[in-house]
């Protein structure tokens, strides 16, 4: 691999671009009208115009990202998260030109597409799943025998698609017709697939998800759990690692379950599976995410590995140079995602960035991930995460308290930002205490109330 092309935008590509430049990877960047003088494409060695603003006509259209990859001579393509990362037609266009595509294998793409897919591998292998159907929902009459058998709440997910997109809540029945109707659009227009299917949803549950990597050869190891319960709209806001509840012996068997799908899969390169834990302490599989996850800094500076790095080295056909008994954990991590947006109301807040001070990243483990500058516009086409401040401790507490400092030292004027919710978030007590599941955060909210003049969370 002498050349990445990397197919994203913002922070990502300038996480990608620091470790291909480690191991002496030249770097393209593609952008849209809108980030011709964004820090991503002067970060690069080379970059190339895909199109106008709209993702459709840019970071999601393929010819265009296929013309740039042909004028720039790159010999493997990066896709980041999000965009066409997970998309089965983007990686065969990229390996159709002899070009590697850094993630899963076309076919293996192209048969986890549908979380039905995974759904019934795991129900083969005895792994647990959600409640619901295996199979794709035909008709509403279906969900109303689900609904008879399991009672509310039931969720309604799309086969195909991910980001927390297109879940909508079936509460009676009378709701089902509409949230089918919905749903099914929404997945139309946003994945171009209006499958549905269906689970139960567990009440107080915990979000833990498992990272795993995979090479050529059959060899597959995982690097621990990310507890991701803290949401809103079933969009992550603070991730950690390891998670607080789960047990060594419960670890073990996430492990076992991950490496045995991943198998099953014949999938290579890097990949999480997300799972669900239920308030009785039972595990049951929810999807695979088929790339590098917004959250991976907190595994690396747990275990010290590169993932990207292993993704590279992967995608080149090198073998894992590690096994899984040599995989070591120091310490804990915690990550909170800084969004452009309303605190309260969690809506997109976009604007231009008026001034900027950074928090100060001092030589113990920390990370501040991100792709702004003074006078930039934070558009109302791209998803509004800014930044990712990630900080480690030698136990929980004390990466609270370095994470919790460096947020208050974060400074962005110009636009609403999400760090006084992720202050909050830290200083509550149920965040301490490690007493939260993925449907806390409405409950921790209830005992503050936010002071628009000072930007700060006050305890009621």
């Amino acid at each position: 691999m002498k050349k990445l092309l990397i197919a994203n935008r913002g922070e990502i590509v300038i996480r990608v671009i620091r470790t291909a430049r480690d191991m002496g990877i030249k770097t393209v960047a593609v952008y849209s009208k809108a980030d011709e003088n964004a820090p991503h494409v002067r970060e690069a060695d080379e970059a190339f115009c895909i199109g106008p603003t709209p993702p459709p006509k840019s970071y999601l259209n393929i010819d265009n990202i296929m013309e740039a990859l042909e004028k720039s001579g790159a010999d493997a393509v990066h896709p980041g998260y999000g965009f066409l990362s997970e998309n089965r037609d983007f990686a065969h266009a990229v390996v159709q030109r002899g070009v590697a595509f850094v993630g899963p294998s076309v076919e293996t793409l192209d048969d986890i597409e549908s979380k039905c897919y995974c759904r019934k591998i795991c129900h083969d292998l005895n792994i647990p799943v959600v409640p619901g159907t295996l199979d794709i929902v035909k008709d509403a009459d279906e969900i109303r025998k689900v609904f008879q058998e399991y009672g509310p709440p039931l969720l309604l997910k799309l086969d195909k698609g991910g980001g927390g997109k297109g879940i909508q809540v079936i509460a009676s029945e009378e709701d089902i017709e509409q949230v089918l109707i919905s749903s099914s659009s929404m997945g139309q227009m946003a994945f171009g697939s209006s499958d549905c299917y269906v689970e139960k949803g567990l009440k107080n549950a915990r979000h833990i998800e498992v990272q795993f990597l995979g090479d050529h050869y059959g060899n597959y190891i995982t690097l621990g759990e990310r507890e991701c319960s803290i949401q809103r709209r079933y969009q992550k806001i603070i991730e950690e690692s390891p998670s607080p509840v789960v047990t060594p012996e419960e670890r073990h068997q996430l492990q076992t379950w991950t490496c045995q799908l991943a198998a099953k899969m014949k999938y290579q390169n890097a990949g999480t599976i997300e799972f669900l834990r239920s308030e009785e302490g039972n595990f049951y599989f929810m999807e695979v995410n088929a790339r590098i996850q917004v959250e991976h800094p907190v595994t690396e500076l747990i275990t010290g590995m590169d993932i990207v790095q292993c993704q590279l080295d992967i995608a080149s056909g090198k073998r894992l140079d590690i096994a899984q008994e040599d995989v070591q954990f120091d310490g804990h991590a915690i990550e909170a995602r800084i969004y452009a947006e309303d605190p309260v109301t969690f809506l997109p807040h976009p604007g231009t960035i008026s001034k900027l001070r950074f928090p100060i990243i001092r030589k113990v483990k920390s990370r501040f991930e991100h792709a702004l500058e003074e006078g930039m516009n934070v558009s109302p086409y791209y998803d509004p995460m800014l930044a990712k401040v990630v900080a480690w401790g030698s136990t929980r507490e004390r990466a609270i308290k370095r994470l919790n400092k460096r947020l208050g030292d974060f400074k962005v004027e110009g636009t609403k930002t999400s760090i006084p919710l992720a202050r909050m978030i830290l200083n509550s007590d149920h965040f301490v205490q490690g007493n939260f599941n993925t449907e806390s955060l409405e409950e921790i909210m209830e005992q503050y109330e936010f002071n628009y003049e000072e930007n700060i969370y006050q305890k009621l």
